[in-house]
This record gives C-alpha cells, sequence and structure tokens, in this order.
C-alpha cells in the first residue's frame, strides 16, 4: 500500500480508502447498495487493515446511523488502535423529521457531530466532511462551527463533498480572511467513464493543494467486468436496479471496449485496471472502495500493484477523454500562441523558454 498526505497536512492516508456505505440495515434507498451485518463488515475492516489500508469512510445518513455503528463497532470487536486509523465521516443529510435536522447549519453540524461520535465510538473524527450544499446556511457559519469543533478537539480536519468549484473557493477565501480552519479535501465522484471533475475542481484542487478523495470509481459498477454494450443490465448487479451515478454510456461502453484487452494484458479484472488509471492521476489522494464480499475488496486491493504503462494511459486517456466545452478549447487556443513557435516576419520563429 502506498499513501499520500491529506491535502496540504502532515497527516498519511492510504491510496484506497474502505468505504462503508455497504455497511447497512438493508433498508431504504441503501438496499441496493449491500446490507453488510456485524460479522461482514468485521471481515472486511480486518482485509483492509491487513491490506495496509488506514483510512475508512462513512457517513451519518447512511442507513440512518446504521454504517457508522457497524464501522465503530467492527473497530472496537478488531482491537484496532484509535491512533493507527484515519476516520471519516458526513454530516448535512437529514437525520429526523425536525425542521433543523438537515443542513449544514451550526445548529446541525453541532447536533450531528455527536450523534456520530457516540456511534463511531469515539472522542474524536479525523476527516468531518460536509456532504452536500446547504443554500440557506451562509458557508461562514458552517466554517465557523467546524472550526469550533477543532478547538474543542472533536475534529481534526474537515472537507467538503459534491461542491461546485466557485463554491469551494469561496469557502477558501473567508476561511483565509476570517483566520478560519480550511477544508483540506474535497469528495467527489470520478471515474474513467465520468471525468467531469477535471474541468473545473480538478485544478481548483491542484492550486489550493487540497486533497481529492475519489467516490463511486467504478462508476456504481459499471466498470466492474460484469457490464458491457452487449450485456447492460447483468442480474444481480446494484447498478441494474439502481442507475447511479449519472454517465453517458455510450462513451462508458467505447472505455470498457478498451478497458476489457488492457485487463487481459495484466491478468486481471477490468476493474483493477480502471482504479490503477485513477490511482495514476496526480490529483487523486485516495480513492474510496466499498464492497458487500471479501473477493470484491481483494480484487479492488489488488489495484494497488498495477503499473500501467504509458501506451496503456494513453489508449485510456484518449477513449475517456472529455467533449472540448468552452471555455476550456479557446483557453488551449489562445495559450498555443503565448507558448508555441513564434513567426513574426514569416522568415523566422522563436520559442519561449
Amino acid at each position: 500500500m502506498k499513501y499520500k498526505t491529506l491535502g496540504n497536512t502532515g497527516l498519511l492516508v492510504s491510496q484506497l480508502c474502505l468505504g462503508t456505505m455497504t455497511f447497512s440495515d438493508g433498508s431504504g434507498v441503501y438496499k441496493h447498495i449491500g446490507d453488510v451485518d456485524q460479522v461482514g463488515a468485521d471481515e472486511l475492516v480486518k482485509a483492509s487493515i491487513d491490506a495496509g489500508i488506514n483510512f475508512f469512510d462513512t457517513a451519518d445518513v447512511y442507513s440512518a446511523g446504521a454504517s457508522e455503528s457497524t464501522l465503530g463497532q467492527s473497530l472496537k470487536n478488531l482491537g484496532v488502535p484509535r491512533n493507527g486509523i484515519v476516520l471519516a465521516t458526513k454530516v448535512y443529510s437529514r437525520m429526523g423529521q425536525g425542521r433543523n435536522d438537515v443542513g449544514a447549519s451550526r445548529g446541525h453540524i453541532m447536533d450531528a457531530v455527536e450523534a456520530s461520535l457516540r456511534r463511531l465510538q469515539t472522542d474524536h473524527i479525523d476527516l468531518y466532511q460536509i456532504h452536500a450544499t446547504d443554500t440557506l446556511t451562509p458557508v461562514e457559519e458552517t466554517l465557523r462551527a467546524l472550526d469550533d469543533l477543532i478547538r474543542q478537539g472533536k475534529v481534526r480536519y474537515t472537507g467538503v463533498s459534491n461542491w461546485q468549484a466557485w463554491r469551494v473557493a469561496t469557502a477558501l477565501g473567508i476561511s483565509a480572511r476570517l483566520n478560519l480552519a480550511r477544508f483540506n479535501t474535497l469528495q467527489a465522484y470520478y471515474s474513467i467513464a465520468g471525468r467531469d471533475l477535471e474541468r473545473e475542481l480538478g485544478p481548483l484542487l491542484e492550486a489550493e493543494k487540497m486533497g481529492l478523495l475519489v467516490w463511486s470509481p467504478l462508476a456504481g459498477g459499471l466498470l466492474s467486468g460484469k457490464f458491457s454494450r452487449e450485456n447492460q443490465s447483468p442480474e444481480g448487479s446494484r447498478r441494474s436496479s439502481f442507475d447511479f451515478p449519472i454517465v453517458d454510456k455510450e462513451r462508458a461502453w467505447n472505455v470498457v471496449d478498451v478497458l476489457k484487452p488492457i485487463a487481459e494484458t495484466h491478468g486481471c479484472s477490468p476493474a483493477r485496471i480502471a482504479l490503477a488509471w485513477l490511482l495514476s492521476k496526480p490529483v487523486v489522494t485516495s480513492v474510496i472502495v466499498g464492497a458487500k464480499r471479501l473477493g470484491q475488496l481483494e480484487d479492488n486491493i489488488a489495484a494497488v500493484d498495477i503499473a500501467l504503462n504509458d501506451d496503456e494511459i494513453r489508449q485510456l486517456d484518449a477513449v475517456s477523454e472529455l467533449p472540448a466545452e468552452y471555455p476550456g478549447w479557446m483557453l488551449a487556443t489562445q495559450a498555443a500562441d503565448r507558448l508555441g513557435p513564434v513567426d513574426l516576419w514569416g522568415d523566422k520563429t522563436s520559442s519561449a523558454s
């Protein structure tokens, strides 16, 4: 296992993170995700730790708290030292029937963090993330609440999930102006079948030295190897009953067509190649992998040992390339004049160095 710093911090996290959305009682929307019980969760957590994974991600909303409770109990059952792991959870989603049982207000955050700490059976959360955009709460209020939690020792680092680039940039500016703890990470959807993040969010993360935590790296199972242009709804697949995240299917099938022969060359599943492609991207800090079965998790973990060569990466980049979009194509056109060859008089050229 390899490790990276969590954004612009000194905290080291494994390049693979165990996502625990599958730790569930199987109720509600999460019945489509998984129903891993305590015994199964203990097995997956142990296998992750044995493989060198030190990073675990959950959220209060996953099965109405059942995921947090199951993860906390697993860590206790296995006797995992608290300082040996990095524990991440999220806040925002509705956790009750009250008007204020949802959102990123100070009120909801302060209530939610106490509930998460109890379920996780810990006195602190390493990475506390705002799970969604709250259009009612001022960003400054959210940031001040998170800063207070850090000062109280209940939270050590903060992050955000599923925010637009402009909103993240606004939050970073407010943090700098008011001397508040800044967001260290963005948790976002990114896969070889869905590279929209590269347009605005990717450059922002690199410029601000924020970490990227990738959710749904296999596009909801679409890149697992079960799906193809000829078999778009394999029996027993989660994506067949819960078609999420949104993907341009035609482009995805083109990607799968390239993934499969590369996987055959490496003697592995297409899923490993899709994960290895993500791990090759400098902007990626950690890829969140979820599993319902031990064999599935072990296959995903093996992706860290795949070394794609330059030609394989070129093929995968080409087939998954985003269509040109303004202002990107205009920026590229104008940059060519700034950085490319110069021919002022028609008889000589020079280039910027």
